[in-house]
């Protein structure tokens, strides 16, 4: 299709217990590249869902042109899944197989349709993306995250659709995987949106999205002139809603200076109508004209003042009212200089090549950045570390209280509520938790719902909360992949905690810009040779 679009006329989104996620929406999408971005359970994934056609909004429509290709944030991997099935291919696949096996059915011709190569394009973009090793049948459960993703990916670019929507698509994928993407979302020649908080790829964007309280508002161009645009709109609404308050201060001063003026001259009348020889008629008739004077000036100063209150209110709508993320700095007490984890001649298992092989020792002061490809066994070693896995053979020894966050977020339950989960793990009080959890960007409502109807960076900010704040203080922290979802607030303020973090810390991430940030000291990287350990 040459133009395709996506239209939202007055799409608005309820909350089972009736309160609005969103309201009145209105945006147009084109061709154009664009971000969608905004804070964790702002309603991101709903949105897209709704524009995907995935879910109904409570009211309002949605129009679509075309095929719309929706990759969802968590991709799903069922039991007996194939790649050809992650790749949106299997059925294809499967009846392409009946029908060269002598099946004239007309629902196996109807699910090849004109796809009689499938099988070849499959296995072609398989071999583009650097996945030879992956066949059509290849077990999905074999497949590491990012590898899991990857392959979704090419199934969004072999169903050639009008209008594709990807969902934090850089979520699991090393670096290489990621600067892949780009390059392919480049090529892309149809509709596309992209809900992200990874800065490299909405620098790519031509328009950016922002779903915030106040409602959609489109930015024409990248990542950086929408966060320069944001910072200007930031600051005027904030000298304008200062200028309605010194307004507002100046006329109520004035006001008041007025009201004092009618009360002198009143109570001076009223003295010299006391003093005075004049018929009581007279006076009478002179003190109402007073009252009603004094009682219209009143009536005119309320309703003065109420437009100056509007002003003010319509001003301070203007500034987006976010709470600042915050993370409180851990308690290490006494840094160890000593060895606090020991690896010798350890074989991780599930990990083959030469970096299933480790020989390692961490001292209280390190802070080492964990890099690699897909699959290489950054997870499996820090899973190892954690007491989580048993290594094939060898010797691991941690020697310090440790606190693991796995990228599946695997310690919560999807039952169980972020402050249930929160009073297991933490001696605190529960108002004391409440405020922590609050001050990570979560509100009341929140805290109390089971943690599997959370967004995923929701999900996020509750597990990290149970890692950091558990007892006791963790002097050794394992953190693998704690920035996917998290919105750019969140993350920025991940960053700033674990900077002053005085604790020995080991972080999976692909994401360069984030490690650049954590001063790190060692970079323990995976490569085809093994373990390559150097200072940072």
């Amino acid at each position: 299709m040459t133009n395709p679009f996506l239209t939202l006329e007055s799409v608005s989104c309820l909350l089972p217990d009736g309160r609005p996620l969103f309201c009145d929406l209105n945006a147009h999408f084109d061709a154009r590249p664009t971000g969608l971005v905004g804070r964790n359970g702002i309603g991101k994934t709903v949105l897209v869902r709704i524009l995907a056609g995935d879910v109904a909004p409570s009211s309002g429509i949605c129009l679509r042109s075309g095929l719309v290709y929706y990759l969802a944030q968590q991709v799903s991997v069922p039991v007996d899944a194939t790649v050809a099935d992650l790749a949106g291919v299997g059925a294809a696949l499967h009846a392409l197989e009946r029908i060269e096996a002598g099946s004239t059915a007309v629902s196996d011709f109807d699910a090849v349709g004109e796809r009689w190569d499938i099988r070849q394009r499959l296995q072609q973009a398989l071999e583009r993306d650097g996945l030879n090793e992956l066949e059509a049948a290849t077990p999905a459960s074999h497949l590491s995250g990012g590898e899991a993703m990857r392959v979704t990916l090419i199934g969004a670019a072999l169903a050639h659709a009008d209008f594709l929507i990807l969902d934090e698509p850089t979520n699991h994928l090393d670096q290489p995987s990621r600067q892949a993407l780009i390059e392919r979302l480049q090529q892309w020649s149809g509709g596309l949106i992209v809900v992200s908080h990874n800065r490299q790829l909405l620098e790519r964007m031509e328009a950016i999205v922002a779903l915030t309280s106040q409602g959609l508002r489109r930015y024409g161009g990248n990542y950086s002139f929408y966060v320069q645009s944001r910072a200007q709109e930031r600051d005027a609404a904030h000298q304008q809603l200062e200028q309605r308050r010194l307004e507002r201060k100046r006329e109520e001063r004035a006001l008041q200076q007025q009201r004092e003026r009618q009360e002198r001259r009143q109570s001076r009348g009223n003295r010299e109508g006391k003093s005075a020889n004049q018929a009581k008629v007279l006076l009478d008739r002179q003190k109402a004209r007073s009252e009603g004077s004094t009682g219209r000036l009143r009536q005119q100063h309320r309703e003065a003042s109420e437009q100056l209150a509007q002003r003010e209110r319509e001003a301070a709508q203007r500034v987006e009212t976010q709470t600042a993320i915050h993370l409180h700095a851990l308690p290490v007490g006494q840094v160890r200089h000593r060895a606090v984890a020991v690896l010798d001649q350890l074989v991780l298992p599930f990990v083959s090549g030469a970096a299933r092989c480790i020989t390692l020792s961490i001292n209280g002061r390190q802070r080492i950045g964990v890099t690699g490809p897909n699959g290489c066994g950054k997870s499996t070693l820090l899973r190892v570390l954690a007491g989580f896995l048993q290594p094939v053979s060898g010797h691991c020894e941690v020697t310090t209280a440790c606190a693991w966050l796995d990228q599946r977020l695997s310690s919560l339950a999807p039952e169980r509520s972020v402050l249930a989960h929160m009073q297991v793990v933490s001696s605190m009080a529960e108002g004391d938790i409440r405020m922590r959890l609050a001050q990570l960007g979560l509100e009341a409502s929140k805290m109390a719902l089971p943690s599997g109807l959370l967004s995923g960076g929701e999900r996020v900010k509750a597990a990290l909360a149970c890692v950091l704040y558990g007892d006791p203080p963790p002097q050794l922290l394992l953190l693998d992949e704690p920035g996917n979802h998290l919105d750019i607030e969140s993350l920025e303020a991940l960053e700033v905690m674990l900077r002053h973090y005085q604790g020995a810390l080991m972080v999976v991430s692909h994401d360069e810009a984030f490690l650049a940030r954590l001063e790190l000291t060692h970079r323990l990287r995976a490569t085809e040779q093994g373990w390559q350990w150097r200072p940072w």
